[in-house]
C-alpha cells in the first residue's frame, strides 16, 4: 500500500507565524457525511486513491487542532504539536476500515494522541525521566486533575493518586517537576556565588573516577583471574587468610593442622602465592 505520509506535501502546513490562518482554513473544510466517508475510505482501501485519502485527512484536520490544544502546557510550539497530530491522523487513515462500522473520528483519536504523546516524550526534558506506563499516565493527566497550578494539598494529592491509580508520593514528585522552574547554574550580574559552586565535587573528578573504576576491576575480576592460576592448596591459604571476613580468617597454625604441615611451611606457601598473584594482576591490568 502506498505510504500515506507522502501525502503531507499536499496539505497546508501549520507554522508558528500563521496558526490563526491555518485554524481558520481547517475549520472551513466541511465534515464528511457517513456515506461520503465510507465511499472515500473504500476507494482508498481498494484502489489506493490518493485523492480519496486526502479528502479523509482534510475533513478531520479540525480534530487534530482540537486535540492539540490539550497539549499546550508542555512548552512546545503549537504548530509542531499540530504537525505531529496530523501525522497520527494520516496513519489512522492508512489503517481505517469503514466496513467495521466505526467512524473515522473515533478511530483517529487514538492515533493522533499517540503521535503527539510520542513527540512530547522525545522532546520535552522532564518527560525523559518518565519511564513507566504509570508515570506517563500521571504526567499526561496531572495538569487536568489539579484544581490550581502550584503546590498540591495533601488531600488533593491523595485524590489524584486514587483517581490515576498511582502513589501519592509519585503525584507530589511529578507536580514538583511540572511546576519547577529552571535555575541558572552560573553566576550572573556580578553575583558572588551560584548553584554550580555547590555542585563541585573534587572527590569525583573524571580522572579519579576512571582510576577507581580500574582499581575496582583489578580488585574483582583481576583477583579472580590471579586465583585461577594458583594450585588448590595455595588458593585455599590465600582465600582463608586474606579474602574472608576478619572473624572467619584462619591462622597459620589452623592451616598447618589442616594440611598436616608446619606453620612456617604455610607461611612460605602464602608468600610464594602472593608473589604469583602480583605478577598475574600486573598481567591482567596491562
Amino acid at each position: 500500500m502506498t505510504n500515506i505520509i507522502a501525502l503531507n506535501n499536499n496539505f497546508p502546513v501549520a507554522s508558528n507565524g500563521s496558526m490563526d490562518a491555518y485554524i481558520s482554513y481547517v475549520n472551513s473544510i466541511p465534515m464528511l457525511t457517513e456515506k461520503e466517508e465510507y465511499e472515500f475510505a473504500e476507494k482508498w482501501r481498494q484502489e489506493e486513491d490518493v485523492d480519496a485519502a486526502r479528502n479523509l485527512v482534510l475533513s478531520h484536520l479540525r480534530l487534530v487542532v482540537s486535540i492539540s490544544r490539550n497539549y499546550l502546557g508542555y512548552g512546545l510550539a503549537f504548530a509542531d504539536i499540530v504537525q505531529e497530530g496530523t501525522i497520527g491522523l494520516m496513519k489512522a487513515v492508512k489503517r481505517f476500515d469503514a466496513r467495521r462500522k466505526v467512524r473515522l473520528v473515533t478511530f483517529a483519536i487514538h492515533w493522533i494522541k499517540a503521535e503527539i504523546n510520542d513527540f512530547i516524550i522525545k522532546n520535552w526534558r522532564i518527560v525523559k525521566t518518565v519511564t513507566t506506563k504509570a508515570q506517563r499516565k500521571l504526567f499526561f493527566n496531572l495538569r487536568s486533575q489539579r484544581e490550581d497550578i502550584g503546590n498540591l494539598s495533601d488531600s488533593e494529592a491523595s485524590r489524584i493518586a486514587k483517581t490515576l491509580d498511582v502513589s501519592k508520593e509519585d503525584v507530589i514528585e511529578m507536580n514538583m517537576r511540572l511546576t519547577g522552574t529552571d535555575v541558572a547554574l552560573i553566576a550572573e550580574n556580578g553575583e558572588e556565588s551560584a548553584p554550580i559552586d555547590w555542585l563541585a565535587d573534587n572527590d569525583h573528578t573524571p580522572e579519579l573516577m576512571l582510576e577507581r573504576k580500574s582499581q575496582d576491576r583489578i580488585q574483582t575480576d583481576g583477583i579472580s583471574y590471579a586465583l585461577d592460576h594458583l594450585d588448590a592448596r595455595s588458593r585455599r591459604i590465600i582465600e582463608s587468610r586474606w579474602l574472608t571476613d576478619a572473624e572467619d580468617q584462619l591462622t597459620l597454625h589452623d592451616l598447618a593442622a589442616e594440611f598436616n604441615i608446619s606453620a612456617e611451611r604455610v607461611r612460605q606457601i602464602e608468600v610464594k602465592a602472593l608473589q604469583k598473584m602480583k605478577s598475574y594482576l600486573e598481567e591482567f591490568a596491562a
